[in-house]
């Protein structure tokens, strides 16, 4: 604890206040483009090293170095186009192998005990849906064991090994998040740190709004909505399993030394705001059938053939049908499986019975997001009031209890997008409402 010494007649202990210095387990997470280069990887090192010399236990988690896996993708495809799933995951998965191989000999160049760890190794235990494999167990006793004893692992995200047969999969593109997130619940770890290109999460995507800010905190709900509308700063599986885990998530950059955001859960922020973020999505196309039969189970017999196909279907509006013979459904996709959407539904056309189809990918999805919609009415109208004063027609309208999405013609996307995020209070320098 300390060396004795006395003061005149009492006797103390000269205390090290390291001693009682409470460490923090933390799992730190680097993207592609944190570790594109040597001299990047160098640099990460060294961020760890500061981390680890402040008496934390650290894991971190590495992504393929950037561009890496797009080129392994693209060797796959050529050798085969109508490749095998497992060996196409033995492929894509090599890149992190790499990365946190180079990682922890960066790490022992500084002088910091560091291992390497492949997620078979873990093991980061999945489903044997190769390509987009679900984490179902993680074995980390061996790794927390590691930490206690002053050890550094360096694991390969991205990857695992199916129960079923013993094979490499992968999570899915974007899954070094998932796994990092899924790492730092298994070792209860007190925060994930997501080191990205990006130095937190903004109110909007800055490149389009200027006035956009950057958030302190935002609850795990807001986030996910955020990255299933279309923000790209964290993956949405790992945001829905940092909520349903409660892992404290931080999102901060790998090149600028500044504090990021924190996504903690609700409890966490005293005070909600209205509208916490504004969100858009340019990978939409809508689809419009004319004249469907307006009869029961109409909806399952043109939806059930899409999903059958691995169709998601998003945004759905049915009009009210005039006559009690015929109506309107429009809906919407993502803009990759358009055309194959209009291919299914056309083979289908006389047992479906629609008039005509009439496809449209000039669109965008807006959405206003924020926890505290729950307890504020207006925040519709507002939205609604603010385009139709820009002259932008709203296609389709959907929403959430946290959410509202709009579809508007593509060209207008950063108009509504500034007009909004004013309307809502969000520009820099001005109070929100």
């Amino acid at each position: 604890m300390g060396t004795p010494a006395s003061a005149g007649n009492r006797c103390y202990f000269d205390i090290n206040p390291a001693y009682f210095r409470v460490m923090a387990r933390i799992v730190q997470k680097f993207g592609g483009t944190s570790v594109g280069t040597i001299e990047r990887i160098q640099a990460v090192a060294k961020r760890v090293k500061a981390e680890f010399d402040a008496g934390n236990e650290v894991a971190v988690v590495v992504s393929a170095m950037s561009g890496v896996t797009n080129q392994l993708v693209d060797y796959a495809t050529k050798i085969s186009p109508l490749h095998d799933a497992r060996e196409y995951d033995v492929v894509v998965a090599s890149g992190e192998q790499v990365t946190s191989g180079l990682v922890a000999m960066a790490l022992q160049a500084l002088g910091v005990p560091a291992r390497s760890w492949l997620g078979w190794q873990i093991p980061f235990k999945t489903d044997a849906v190769h390509g987009k494999a679900r984490i179902q167990d993680i074995g980390a006793d061996e790794l927390r064991r590691r930490m206690s004893a002053r050890e550094v692992p360096v694991v390969a995200g991205f990857q695992g090994v199916a129960e079923e047969d013993n094979r490499i999969t992968t999570l899915g593109r974007g899954g070094s998040d998932t796994s990092a997130v899924a790492l730092a619940a298994a070792l209860q770890a007190d925060r994930c740190d997501i080191f990205t290109d990006v130095d937190g999460v903004y109110t909007c995507d800055p490149r389009i709004v200027a006035k956009a800010r950057k958030l302190d905190k935002i609850t795990h709900e807001e986030m996910l909505e955020l990255a299933s509308q279309g923000a790209k700063v964290l993956q949405t599986r790992s945001v829905a399993m940092a909520m349903s885990h409660g892992v404290r998530v931080q999102v901060l950059s790998s090149f600028v030394d500044a504090p990021g955001t924190l996504v903690v859960n609700e409890d966490e922020i005293v005070e909600k705001e209205v509208v916490s973020g504004i969100a858009y999505s340019r990978d939409e196309a809508k689809i419009t059938l004319v004249g469907v039969q307006d009869r029961p189970g109409v909806a399952a017999a043109i939806f059930g053939p899409l999903s059958d196909a691995s169709i998601n279907v998003d945004m759905i509006v049915q009009n009210v049908s005039e006559d009690g013979k015929t109506t309107g459904l429009t809906f919407t996709v993502g803009k990759a499986d358009l055309e194959r959407t209009v291919s299914v539904l056309n083979e289908r056309q006389k047992d479906l019975r629609f008039a005509r189809l009439v496809p449209d990918s000039n669109v965008v999805k807006v959405s206003v997001i924020g926890v505290g919609m729950r307890s504020h009415a207006g925040v519709a109208q507002r939205m609604f009031q603010t385009l139709a004063g820009k002259g932008i027609n709203i296609q389709v309208i959907s929403t959430s209890e946290i959410k509202i999405s709009v579809l508007i013609a593509e060209e207008y996307t950063e108009l509504a997008l500034r007009a909004l995020h004013t309307a809502y209070g969000l520009d820099q320098d001005e109070t929100r409402t």
